[in-house]
């Protein structure tokens, strides 16, 4: 069983920065790829960002590119998101999740294990 807590998260105003972080452990894998998604209010949750633990590459979805930076520390078991230029818009609960079988996947659907959230609520 693998284990995901999310942090970081809180209340900023627009333009401000934000670093969420998402802490694993229990099981390993030789490799996989871990992601983050949000879901607004009212909304579906969508893809943010995915990176692969291995190899560190990485995508984004459209809307957070050049705002937003997907890391991750191997050492410390910890995938990050830093936030740049926060909008209204972007307010939400941010999930990290994991996939066992790395292939980039931007679907829900692939991956197995979830954190429980963190919220990020942007004031305009």
């Amino acid at each position: 069983q693998v284990q995901l807590v999310e942090s970081g998260g809180g209340l900023v105003q627009a333009g401000d920065s934000l670093r969420l972080s998402c802490v694993a452990s229990g099981r390993t894998f030789v490799n996989c790829d871990m992601a983050w998604f949000r879901q607004a209010p009212g909304k579906e949750r969508e893809f943010v960002a995915v990176i692969n633990w291995n190899d560190g590459s990485s995508y984004y979805a459209n809307s957070m590119k050049g705002r937003f930076t997907i890391s991750r520390d191997k050492a410390k078991n910890t995938m990050y998101l830093q936030m740049n230029s926060l909008k209204h818009e972007d307010t939400a609960i941010y999930y990290c999740a994991l996939d066992r079988s790395p292939g980039g996947s931007t679907s829900l659907r692939a991956y197995e294990y979830w954190g429980q959230g963190t919220q990020v609520t942007v004031s305009s």
